[in-house]
């Protein structure tokens, strides 16, 4: 697994030479190729995420005004080889923490975007959020990740189970000497 990362990290950053014919830096839309399309249900979008064999839910809440958001779209999320990793790992969703949009949040009870966001204590954004299949929170970051790698440390962070051990922070100081 460490050495797969390690491969997959180099992948990313050195470009083609290593990942083959597809570039994993090449740049798509993160609203199209990042981000789920959502029925609405954050029940149904775990459980749907747990019968495919991913290991959590991760939401970004966001908001249309967030130039962080707007960045980390644009630098990160927007990358091939991050699309695919999370993709392949999480089921990855965007909520609004100003929008009216109705969803239905992970205990079955209608809400909208932004009464859900105001229950999680969301704050400021972009905050991301890992999700159990059961609507526990496993991990959380608030603020922007200005690093490909950084990124993909958080989502091996959650897959591996580390979250149940120590702290985002310690892992990552960790992680970062081997890269």
């Amino acid at each position: 697994m460490r050495l797969a990362l390690r491969f997959a990290l180099s992948a990313l950053l050195l470009g083609p030479a290593l990942a083959g014919a597809q570039d994993p830096g090449a740049k798509r839309d993160p609203m199209q190729h990042f981000f789920s399309p959502t029925l609405g249900d954050l029940a149904l979008e775990a459980a749907d995420a747990r019968s495919t064999g991913k290991h959590a839910v991760l939401i970004m809440y966001t908001r249309d005004d967030c130039s962080y958001c707007e960045r980390m779209k644009a630098n990160i999320l927007a990358l091939q080889g991050i699309q695919d990793y999370f993709r392949k790992n999480f089921a990855l969703l965007a909520i609004d923490t100003r929008g009216a949009v109705p969803i239905t949040d992970f205990a079955g009870k209608p809400t909208t975007e932004r009464r859900f966001a105001q229950a999680q204590g969301v704050k400021l954004t972009p905050t991301l959020v890992f999700y159990g299949f059961d609507g526990a929170p496993l991990a959380r970051v608030a603020g922007e990740i200005r690093a490909p790698q950084e990124f993909v440390l958080l989502g091996e962070f959650v897959a591996t189970g580390a979250y149940r051990k120590t702290s985002f922070t310690e892992y990552n100081l960790a992680n970062k000497k081997g890269l």
